[in-house]
């Protein structure tokens, strides 16, 4: 059985579908620990509900970040993972880190990459009149939100949209494709190659793998 780390900062509610993948049997893996930055993150209770083993990591007990990341690989090492899965995990990563885990590192951001990095994706989807938004899976480097993006979901911006119901409709597309991608790295059929993600030996356009609302199911993979 594959083995993934889950990197969290809050509630957890992409993990919270990664568990709920695996139970399923629609991943094929285990999370074998998860790990937060933050005590008062939500997702470190979904996961100790699991009997998942859980670590907490805060910055104010390090003097330097670099430090903080060489703590953080020690721990994540214990479980030998085949993937290493950001979820909502709000800290940028070293150098030493992202190198580290340089072909088993994935994130999910809430836009459409490289539009929008960062934080408040939705907001300025809907400050700058945008029609389209979404979600992208994308490979990790040390550069924010920048890696090789593998797939994307679009979902429209509706007329009465605001934040919270924008934010919402891209979380639902967000827990059905971050499952599908890790399925991919840990069959070994998505890898990372001279910078550029591949899949089923072909090179992914600089938008990844598109796919459109309304949400796919596991069975169109």
């Amino acid at each position: 059985m594959k083995r993934l780390v889950v990197l969290i900062s809050g509630e957890g509610s992409n993990l919270q579908a990664l568990i709920e993948a695996c139970q399923q049997r629609k991943l094929p893996a285990q999370i074998s620990a998860v790990v937060s930055n933050k005590a008062s993150a939500y997702g470190l209770v979904r996961a100790a509900v699991m009997n998942i083993h859980v670590h907490t990591l805060e910055i104010e007990n390090f003097t330097e970040s670099e430090a903080f990341d060489h703590a953080l690989i020690d721990i994540i090492d214990q479980y030998q993972p085949d993937a290493v899965v950001l979820a909502g995990y709000m800290r940028l990563l070293s150098v030493a880190f992202v190198t580290h885990y340089a072909d088993r590192l994935l994130n999910i951001h809430p836009s459409l990459l490289p539009r929008y990095p960062g934080l408040h994706t939705h907001r300025q989807a809907l400050t700058n009149g945008d029609i389209v938004h979404g979600t992208s899976v994308h490979f990790v480097t040390d550069k924010l939100d920048s890696g090789p993006v593998i797939l994307q979901a679009r979902v429209p911006i509706l007329p009465n949209d605001d934040e919270i119901t924008l934010a919402l409709r891209v979380k639902n597309q967000e827990h059905v494709i971050y499952p599908i991608v890790i399925g991919w790295l840990l069959s070994g059929r998505l890898v990372l190659r001279a910078g550029a993600a591949w899949l089923d030996n072909v090179q992914l356009p600089p938008s990844g793998y598109a796919l459109n609302y309304p949400i796919v199911t596991y069975s169109d993979f």
